[in-house]
């Protein structure tokens, strides 16, 4: 449907749900700032950031800026991303209604530790946890209308499973429909994080299956934090405000 036809259909009354897609490569930092400078260009508000992509279990590779594959997309990108964003997001959100940042985490980060000498080992997860405090704290302190939090779906039968080994997948496959949700149950948490009423000004929470639940201890150090915030800037060529 072109963009003529969707107003056309607006003005008669009809409502009108257009969908766009917009390429994005969450391994190169060049490619989420071509697409953050676009976006941003064309004056658009931001209300809900879902950061959702994520691998798990790929051979180890790296990212075209030198990261480890896991740390460069699961966290990293999103954490470019979103500083590139926060100036939309930020005008977008008001008292009333807040925009909203949600990361897309998962129970592995609960056995995961952040050595800031080495982040380039496989400890995106938690790394991703610690990101979703300090933003929120972050948006607190300097009085903005955004929250962030941190969504875990739980096991979902998705494609994240296909780089198991063989005996692997033939192990999960009875238990698939006992334990494994369906992509659309996945998502439930994140949309409840999204767009629920409830959760409309409330920021640094860990969701599962709808409810707040403790992240890993470590991901309340605020020093900790703040480290791998430091840190985050200075890989992504970011200035630290």
């Amino acid at each position: 449907m072109g963009f003529e036809t969707a107003k056309h259909l607006a003005s008669l009354g009809m409502h009108v749900l257009m969908v766009e897609f917009v390429y994005l490569d969450l391994a190169s930092l060049k490619s989420i700032r071509q697409f953050a400078h676009g976006f941003n260009a064309r004056g658009l508000p931001l209300h809900v950031l879902v950061n959702n992509a994520g691998i798990m279990l790929v051979p180890e590779r790296e990212t075209e800026d030198g990261f480890e594959l896991h740390f460069g997309i699961n966290y990293l990108g999103h954490f470019l991303l979103t500083n590139l964003l926060m100036e939309t997001l930020a005008r977008s959100g008001t008292r009333q209604r807040c925009s909203r940042v949600v990361n897309m985490a998962s129970a592995t980060h609960y056995g995961g530790t952040l050595d800031l000498n080495n982040l380039y080992l496989r400890q995106s997860k938690v790394a991703l946890v610690l990101f979703t405090q300090r933003l929120q704290g972050r948006a607190a302190a300097h009085g903005l209308h955004v929250t962030a939090n941190a969504a875990d779906p739980g096991m979902v039968d998705t494609a994240l499973y296909d780089f198991m080994c063989d005996a692997a997948k033939m192990a999960k496959k009875p238990f698939t429909g006992l334990f494994f949700r369906t992509p659309a149950e996945g998502a439930s948490t994140a949309v409840y994080a999204a767009a629920a009423a409830e959760m409309e000004g409330v920021g640094g929470r860990y969701l599962y299956n709808g409810e707040d639940r403790p992240s890993a201890d470590c991901t309340y150090d605020v020093d900790l934090q703040a480290a791998l915030w430091k840190s985050s800037c200075a890989l992504t060529g970011l200035q630290e405000a």
